[in-house]
């Protein structure tokens, strides 16, 4: 059986993708002199949440994933990123190529939220690799890709905001059902809004709690107390 082994050398992201990309820069390797006339290759990327500290920001904007720190000794738990599948054309001995990983903004995504809650760094990410290669110098040769295959690669979390800048300039993504959608439409109509950011800053405004009453000022005298006679 061919020995592939499998290395992330890079990311980038996509300026003219369509929408937020990510594209890993792999290097391949197999038996020195081996012909492989081409790799079809099955890729699982995960998060290693583990691999890095976090400061108390992070904490806190990951507490919904992993639950109060004191706890991430059995909660910190590798997230599924993304799983892509690539063609390599034929080489020998040894290859490059792009593994491009389309991603979203949608923070009901476990992974996305994790990515939104880093400031800076890196995200350790570990690269699962499996698949069929077609192989022989001679002849034509079909065998499976070890399932042990992976590669383990620290992502700087710039990359990941510069791809959503790119995508989502100064602003977030929201996914909502139809029927609360319908209601915030009919909402911003009733009221004449202009924008959503409007029509969501009145819902928050709404909700706000009235202000307490303010303080007496130290030395100020105490507010004067009518009292009502009883009928």
């Amino acid at each position: 059986m061919t020995a592939l082994t499998f290395a992330c050398t890079g990311v980038r992201a996509d300026p003219y993708a369509a929408g937020p990309t990510l594209v890993l820069r792999l290097r391949i390797t197999a038996d020195p002199g081996t012909r492989v006339h081409a790799l079809a290759l099955r890729c699982q990327i995960r998060i290693e949440p583990a691999r890095r500290g976090y400061g108390p920001e992070e904490a806190e904007g990951l507490a919904d994933l992993f639950g109060d720190r004191s706890r991430w000794g059995t909660t910190l738990r590798p997230v599924q990123f993304a799983q892509v599948g690539l063609m390599v054309p034929g080489f020998t001995g040894e290859t490059e190529a792009d593994l491009v990983v389309p991603c979203t903004y949608d923070m009901d995504i476990a992974s996305t939220r994790y990515f939104n809650a880093l400031q800076d760094g890196e995200v350790p990410l570990l690269l699962l690799f499996s698949g069929t290669a077609f192989t022989g110098a001679g002849g034509f040769r079909v065998e499976p890709v070890p399932w042990d295959r992976e590669a383990a690669f620290r992502m700087p979390v710039a990359v990941w905001q510069e791809m959503v800048e790119q995508h989502f300039p100064g602003c977030g993504w929201l996914r909502l059902p139809r029927d609360t959608m319908a209601e915030l439409l009919a909402f911003r109509s009733r009221r004449s809004l202009a924008s959503w950011e409007s029509t969501l800053r009145a819902l928050l405004d709404a909700a706000e709690p009235p202000a307490p009453p303010p303080l007496p000022l130290p030395g100020a005298p105490a507010p004067r107390v009518t009292e009502r006679a009883v009928p």
